[in-house]
């Protein structure tokens, strides 16, 4: 067993609100066994103090790119096309299998470090097996699939292969990875954006995760630019031709949402179709500020996501928490667009919404995933005290985090890695970027 112990809890059960409990938890194999009063009772426990913390479901980041983290700061001060087209595109082409390691392992260590317990990550074109590894070794939880593109404007050659290719190798990493590590990693497959997709390759996508417990996992209406590209191109906007390929449905998570306009907020809340909401990424490129109310009031299911180190150039979850919020009440122009406990949501059982796993994992409650993170909210830019919720959400940082528990294993733990060795894979990450520049030449 395992005790998180004297903590105040937040559960986030929707049944009952955020529920700032002071407690215990007991965790029994991958479990949450109990609670209060309930928690001290058992046999010997090793045990996670959280005393002057806050405990909280571990955070799901609903849309990332781990194969990017080894590109933070190459890219500042461009808007979306070219900034894949100069600089992401040609950065993810000479990628070979240990760059594309080292980078992995550094965002899913920060990832960890930053409370974040699940992801929804992309890949690159090649050599995703290596994301896979790493977030086997890791203990992260995630769905992960490489990027798959088959058409598009100024492709390097690196990230060129046909729709037969593409599906066939998506087809061999989910028969490979799909169920990994007890169920904890799972396939989503990945049509990078329309741009970049032909009719073939997302039909071939939408039949594949129909009726299975894979998802569809692209960009949608992020930028104006990128969609008066889409309509010079196919006449119409993305979410019309997305849907029409089957590109839509509770399967179907679509990063961004930016550029969606009133009609088609609504068409995908009746498709029940998944939105992720990432407010750094967007104002970095000058991409917008996403009508986070607009989405909630029409019922969509929104998530949260840090989106990639050159575009944000954090993978934190706090950052992301603290912009959603405060971002919607600018945009409104009205203080109580968007709360504290509606940030947080966002950022745990709606993204667990978002990935279908609200049955394991995005609330404390009994019977579910040890998903945990333990934020200590005693340091000084959280005082003089006050609310728990407010503090975690407005002030916290992610060197605040003390413990993380994923699947009842303890990842983090008094702020150090437990799974990797920081030192080493810093060091590891300097060296393989000073490769890649040299074959990006």
């Amino acid at each position: 067993d395992l005790v998180v112990r004297g903590g105040t809890l937040l559960t986030m059960c929707p049944a009952h609100g955020v529920q700032e409990v002071r407690a215990d938890l007991r965790v029994r194999g991958t479990r949450i066994l109990a609670m209060g009063r309930a928690a001290r009772r058992g046999p010997p426990a090793r045990v996670l103090p959280a005393e002057g913390c806050v405990v909280i479901p571990g955070f799901v980041q609903a849309h990332v790119h781990l194969c990017q983290t080894l590109f933070r700061g190459a890219a500042d001060g461009l808007p979306l096309l070219p900034w894949l087209q100069e600089r992401i595109w040609p950065f993810e082409a000479a990628h070979d299998a240990r760059s594309l390691r080292a980078s992995a392992r550094l965002g899913v260590a920060e990832l960890l470090k930053g409370g974040t317990t699940t992801v929804l990550d992309m890949g690159t074109v090649a050599h995703h097996d290596q994301v896979f590894e790493v977030l086997l070794e890791s203990g992260l939880r995630a769905f992960s699939g490489k990027a798959m593109m088959d058409r598009g404007r100024g492709l390097p050659r690196g990230l060129r292969e046909t729709r037969s290719a593409s599906v066939r190798e998506s087809d061999r990493l989910r028969d490979t990875w799909h169920g990994a590590g007890e169920g904890r990693l799972r396939y989503a497959y990945a049509p990078r954006f329309i741009l970049s997709c032909s009719s073939g390759l997302l039909r071939d996508v939408s039949a594949r995760v129909e009726g299975s417990d894979t998802l569809m996992h692209t960009h949608a209406a992020e930028h104006a630019a990128e969609r008066a590209a889409v309509r010079a191109q196919l006449g119409r906007d993305d979410i019309d031709a997305l849907a029409d390929h089957g590109v839509s449905g509770p399967r179907a998570v679509l990063a961004h949402g930016v550029q969606l306009r009133a009609a088609e907020i609504k068409r995908l809340a009746r498709a029940g179709t998944r939105l992720v909401h990432c407010p750094s990424a967007n104002m970095k490129l000058g991409s917008g500020i996403a009508p986070l109310r607009a989405f909630r009031e029409h019922g969509l299911v929104v998530g949260l996501g840090a989106d990639g180190a050159p575009c944000n150039n954090r993978l934190d979850a706090f950052t992301e928490m603290r912009q959603a919020a405060l971002l919607s009440c600018a945009r409104e122009r009205d203080a109580l667009a968007s709360s504290a406990a509606d940030a947080l949501r966002l950022a745990t059982v709606d993204g667990a919404r978002v990935l279908g796993l609200e049955d394991e994992i995005g609330t404390l409650e009994i019977g579910k995933r040890a998903d945990i993170a333990v934020v200590d909210i005693s340091a000084l830019h959280h005082q003089p005290g006050g609310d728990a919720l407010s503090r975690l959400v407005y002030a916290a940082l992610p060197s605040d985090v003390r413990h993380v528990v994923v699947d009842g294993r303890v990842l983090v733990e008094n702020a150090e890695l437990r799974t990797f060795d920081e030192e080493a894979l810093i060091g590891e990450a300097t060296r393989e970027l000073r490769r890649l520049l040299l074959r990006v030449g």
